[in-house]
């Protein structure tokens, strides 16, 4: 059929057809018909925009002569000059600038939102995740920490300082995770019962025996650490005697020196020689402190050996050289067991025992003024892991041994708990050391007693003394820390100071005359102690600082950002939308406010803040668009379209902005995804038998002109949505048997499937794991190819799909060699090792580097077509009925258009006769109806091994069944998509949230969780098992991958929910039926199959596309905005909550980073798409010109 009537400009120079192609109008017509038609013509279109008519080719375009042969153009001329038919010929080679600029707007506009969100997100952590003031006092010999003469016992002593030392030197072990039940005996639950068997039980064997035969030398304490537990902020710990803030977990893996006042310094001060063997996280903390360092890599979690080996070579011969006053051993092999197996495995039983008999060899080297320090600086959960506040994490082992008698009393049942920082005040004073400024730590008086005590006074006056002197450099750090800083609690500062000023003024008293004294003593005592814990629990309460401005002017922003994404993705669609003047009113106003924000911090003397100007710049550029888009389009839209969510998916997002606010649903999250994603799959099914939708989407079309219409029964019924429904949820439980259990949730257990192939023990279960690991991959490739060939796109012979042909292969044999040697490293022969070792470095990176090249050629030619170049004998000539004047009836319509059609059809034939005596070349384009989702699936399935190889192998099933999820959601979405040409077109929210949300089932699936404990460290060591030297960008981009590959794969992907429904168009090919006529006219062609339509309708309304591109990116980050914005809100409003810094902080964090990564993965998948668009249109541009020429 061919009809609509279509005004030309005024005196136009061309009229442009797509593909880059332009007509010229000539003769003056001022009123044109089109007449758009051919054999396979399904719909025609004229469609103006700002002054220039649009048209665009579909599937299969045969171009004949630098002339489309498909769907033939004629223009006739209804009001201008006498001829009634013009032809116009005549083809250009311009590629319009206007659909690039659109692009270019698209992306920009894009970037300019995330930019706002970024800001907004930066501006609240500032104000939220504050670190503490430091100051870089430091005490000293010459100035006493208070008034008074010195204590008790030190006048008259050699070498005293504040406190006369008891001890000359001393060896610090530290076991890095020593959990304090891994120092605990096998003992039974009741008499008569066999004791309980764990491997890490009663493996320090030889401490037991100590505590039992020397119980006045030796002592097992239960150190509670403070929570975040992590290896830097626990070393600060237990040198500053200070409390570590949340925000420096961040600096676990890049420590940087310490400027607080510390033990080491202290030494190094007083001339003393600190010897250090270990960690090298301590070369960062402490530089240039030691007088002999021996360093190693300490980040390589899967190396049980290297640290402990290193450290045992030469820990004994420098004890017996007596070259040093403190020696530290930081043991790492007990953690890196608990990252790489378990607390459970064999291994951590091993481990345990060498460390029982490295306390032995040092226990028979001390000499009597040396004291053994054996200490964990944190302990881990069950799983391994650590970095939480959990029981298991923050209960350490403190063991502390003397060859001399040290404790007056008998060895108590069970063992004392001690916060850790109280080794600190405890180790200065026992060494003759000044405590440092900023120790808010308490003396462990039972040290300070006398053992073989001759007045029953002395020891209670040795603990006082020792206390009196911690509380008067707690007091004198209060007194210095407030006056710079105000952020502690007045009322409990002045309450704490007159309980010290009290207990100061009994002790001084006491001082005068000690004899018979006990009781008061003790209560001295008491009250100095309840000082210094009372000082300990505000500093806990009150260095949770908080810049309320800042938080509140973060959140607003965020809101802000989110109420963009909703106006601009319903104004995008309206006709008087325009994307050049989207960024330009927004760029100026930014950057004026930032040059404004600068100038008036310089003018004030303050330094300006990069997190502050960014927020004005932001802040800046919004305001002046919201306001010019609201007088531009906003006034003229009803308000109830400023809402126009649907009922179900605004209460979807009602109920995922609520529950964030609880911290139950948030420790729950894992197990609540799943079900809102099955109840939403069950919405729309529901739906779609509502609104009538159950059938696959078709474009409807009006029968065509000469064409049948198909008269055949449906190909699927309501059963097919139905049998969607039923996989997705099939997928999603699943995925769901893949599930890591939150801390919070003792009575949950954690999927056994989690953990490497590496850590189980038995030989042949570990070879069906491993064969089903494979099978998963070899399907996943399999799938890809099918899904490929399916649409043709296997067939192209571009570089990308040779590519997925042969370099897809490659990486899943590469991935699965990588598996063989990394699940069995520790069974490989010894003249093996070198190779396994050498093929685990080689291997992942050569899989990245496949991955990261089939991206290049992608991008460099992601057109996947089919071409072909025919030759044929020419055709007989038909002559042309006359005609004249413009057809008034359809009855005209009908007699015309076939022998317009059939006239320029045998016009262009002889003139190709005429130059080439070979016959018409006819050049075919095929499959070009799948061109952009196969690019989208493509660049997919390149991140997906790479990102695999992160994970452990058995997470490689639920990528399979991520693919599987998402392609039975993509065909449940698009069957209540309704395909509409030429558009606009648009993504329903159902579809966004939807999508939204698997990516955040897919995050738990994996074996995440929002906690910095189950961050999945062992992925930075992938490629690099040796560690990465001096380097943290790396690792933190590989754990980084690990974590959020979910986001970045569901952000890539989003572009498929708009290319979804056009592709499922496609039913297969369809043979093209002539009218009856001539005998061989009626005859079917092989070569004449008709091609589906599909992704090429997109092009047929580039405006609407790029449109369609926008608003489905805006969606996107609305939805992932009110996330965000719900985490923050609740940090916000529950800072004092007792849970803050357990859920909702953590929470915060990953949903920020998980928002960044999703906005750029989001800005790639759409920049992606137009790549292949521009690429198309540039691949016809040059066809065009190869047919001219």
């Amino acid at each position: 059929m061919c009809k609509s009537l279509c005004s030309t400009p005024k005196d136009p120079d061309s009229v442009d057809l797509g593909w880059g192609l332009e007509i010229s109008i000539l003769n003056g017509c001022s009123r044109l018909m089109p007449i758009i038609c051919g054999p396979h013509l399904q719909k025609h279109r004229c469609n103006w925009w700002r002054g220039t008519l649009h048209w665009v080719g579909y599937g299969a375009v045969y171009l004949l002569e630098g002339f489309q042969e498909e769907v033939i153009l004629a223009w006739l001329c209804i009001e201008g000059p006498e001829n009634p038919l013009v032809l116009y010929p005549t083809v250009m080679n311009s590629l319009p600038a206007t659909s690039r600029m659109q692009k270019i707007s698209v992306l920009l506009f894009l970037a300019w939102v995330g930019f706002l969100f970024y800001a907004g997100i930066a501006l609240f952590t500032s104000g939220f995740l504050l670190t503490r003031l430091e100051l870089t006092n430091h005490s000293s010999c010459q100035e006493p920490p208070g008034p008074g003469s010195l204590p008790w016992g030190s006048q008259g002593k050699p070498g005293a300082c504040w406190m006369a030392s008891r001890f000359s030197r001393v060896v610090l072990v530290l076991i890095d995770a020593l959990r304090f039940d891994f120092a605990q005996p096998q003992r039974s639950h009741g008499p008569g019962e066999p004791p309980v068997s764990l491997p890490f039980l009663g493996k320090l064997d030889y401490l037991q025996r100590i505590l039992e035969i020397q119980p006045h030398h030796a002592r097992l304490y239960q150190s509670k650490a403070d929570p975040p537990t992590t290896t830097m902020q626990r070393l600060k710990a237990l040198t500053t005697g200070s409390l570590p803030t949340f925000i420096d977990a961040g600096s676990n893996f890049a420590s940087y020196a310490i400027v607080e006042d510390n033990l080491i310094k202290q030494l190094a001060s007083a001339g003393r020689r600190v010897v250090f063997m270990g960690d090298d996280t301590w070369k960062d903390l402490f530089p240039g402190v030691f007088s002999q360092a021996f360093f190693f890599p300490s980040f390589n979690v899967r190396d049980l050996h290297t640290v402990d080996n290193g450290i045992l070579e030469h820990l004994y011969p420098t004890m017996d050289s007596s070259e040093w006053d403190m020696l530290i051993a930081h043991f790492l092999g007990v953690d890196h067991c608990g990252h790489k197996h378990g607390p459970h495995h064999p291994e951590m039983a091993k481990k345990l025992s060498q460390m029982d008999q490295v306390i032995q060899g040092l226990v028979e080297r001390l000499e009597n003024d040396t004291l053994l320090v054996v200490i964990g600086d944190h302990g881990m959960t069950m799983t391994g892991d650590h970095g939480g506040d959990s029981e298991l994490e923050i209960s350490a082992a403190l063991f502390l041994y003397s060859p001399t008698a040290l404790f007056p009393s008998a060895l108590p049942q069970e063992p004392e708990i001690v916060p850790q920082i109280n080794l600190v005040p405890t180790l200065a004073l026992l060494l003759g050391l000044p405590i440092p400024f900023g120790n808010i730590g308490e003396v462990m008086v039972e040290l300070f007693s006398v053992v073989e005590d001759p007045q029953p006074h002395s020891s209670a006056l040795a603990q006082a003394s020792a206390l009196h002197l911690n509380a008067q450099q707690v007091s004198r750090f209060l007194h210095t820390y407030s006056a710079a800083a105000q952020d502690l609690q007045i009322k409990e500062l002045h309450r704490l100071q007159n309980l010290f000023s009290k207990a100061s003024a009994d002790y001084q008293r006491l001082l005068q005359s000690p004899q018979g004294a006990e009781a008061a003593l003790q209560t001295v005592i008491t009250e100095l102690q309840q000082f210094l814990r009372g000082v300990r629990a505000m500093c806990i309460e009150s260095w949770a600082r908080f810049s309320l401005v800042r938080m509140a002017g973060g959140a607003a922003l965020m809101a802000a950002a989110c109420f963009l994404c909703l106006l601009v993705s319903q104004w995008v669609t309206s006709p008087g939308f325009y994307f050049c003047p989207l960024l330009l009113t927004p760029m100026a106003y930014g950057l004026a406010g930032a040059i404004v924000c600068a100038g008036l911090l310089t003018a004030t003397g303050l330094k300006p803040d990069p997190v502050v100007l960014g927020a004005m710049a932001a802040v800046g550029s919004l305001l002046p668009f919201l306001w010019k888009a609201w007088a531009g389009w906003g006034s003229k839209r009803p308000p109830a379209a400023l809402l126009p969510i649907p009922g179900p998916v605004l209460l979807f997002l009602l109920i995922r902005f609520a529950a964030f606010f609880s911290d139950s649903f948030v420790v729950a999250e894992a197990r609540a995804t799943p079900f809102l994603l099955g109840s939403f799959i069950l919405l729309l099914v529901a739906q779609l038998h509502w609104e009538g939708k159950l059938l696959p989407p078709k474009l409807l079309t009006i029968p065509r002109f000469c064409l049948s219409a198909s008269t055949g029964p449906p190909r699927h019924n309501g059963t097919h949505a139905l049998g969607l429904g039923v996989g997705l949820l099939l997928c999603i439980r699943l995925a769901g048997l893949f599930h890591r259990c939150p801390e919070e949730t003792p009575a949950c257990h954690s999927s056994p499937w989690l953990s490497p192939l590496a850590s189980m023990v038995g030989g042949r279960a570990k070879n069906l794991w491993y064969g089903a690991c494979v099978g998963a991959l070899v399907a996943l490739l399999v799938a890809v190819r099918l899904w490929l060939r399916r649409y043709s796109n296997l067939k192209s012979p571009e570089p990308s799909v040779l590519f997925v042909r042969w370099g897809l292969p490659l990486m899943v044999l590469g991935t699965a060699a990588y598996w063989a040697l990394a699940s069995g490293a520790d069974e490989a022969p010894p003249r093996l090792r070198a190779l396994v070792a050498g093929a685990s470095v080689v291997l992942p990176r050569a899989v990245a580097g496949l991955a990261a090249s089939g991206l290049m050629l992608l991008l460099w030619r992601p057109v996947t077509v089919l071409v072909k170049a025919t030759t044929g004998a020419p055709r007989t000539r038909t002559v042309l009925t006359p005609f004249s004047g413009p057809p008034t009836s359809r009855a005209d319509l009908d007699y015309v258009v076939p022998q317009i059609y059939r006239h320029m059809q045998e016009e262009f034939r002889g003139r190709l006769e005429r130059s080439k005596s070979q016959g018409p070349l006819t050049v075919a384009a095929y499959q070009l109806g799948s061109v952009y989702s196969a690019a989208v699936v493509t660049a997919l399935t390149l991140l997906a091994f790479p990102l695999l190889l992160l994970h452990a192998e058995r997470i490689s099933l639920v990528f399979l069944l991520l693919f599987l999820q998402s392609f039975l959601l993509l065909h449940l979405l698009a069957a209540g998509i309704s395909i509409t040409t030429p558009g606009p077109f648009t993504v329903p929210w159902q579809a966004v949230s939807a999508w939204a949300l698997m990516a955040t089932q897919t995050f738990y699936s994996t074996g995440h969780q929002p906690v910095f404990p189950a961050i999945h460290w062992h992925a930075a060591f992938v490629g690099f098992p040796e560690g990465h030297g001096s380097s943290t960008w790396l690792p933190a981009l590989l754990v980084g991958a690990n974590t959020f590959a979910s986001h970045l794969l569901f952000a890539v992907g989003c572009p498929l929910l708009l290319l979804w429904p056009f592709l499922c168009e496609s039913q297969g090919p369809r043979k093209r039926w002539q009218p009856l006529g001539s005998e061989a006219e009626s005859r079917v062609r092989p070569e004449e199959e008709e091609e589906p339509l599909m992704e090429m309708r997109l092009r047929d309304a580039p405006h609407h596309f790029n449109a369609a591109l926008l608003q489905l990116g805006l969606k996107y980050l609305f939805v992932l905005g009110i996330q965000i914005l719900a985490c923050a809100l609740a940090a916000s409003i529950l800072r004092r909550h007792l849970m803050v810094w357990k859920v909702f902080a953590p929470k915060f964090i990953f949903e920020a980073v998980g928002f960044i990564v999703s906005s750029v993965g989001l800005f790639l998948g759409i920049a992606l798409v137009m790549r292949v668009d521009g690429a198309v249109s540039s691949w016809f541009r040059q066809l065009v010109l190869a047919q001219q020429r």
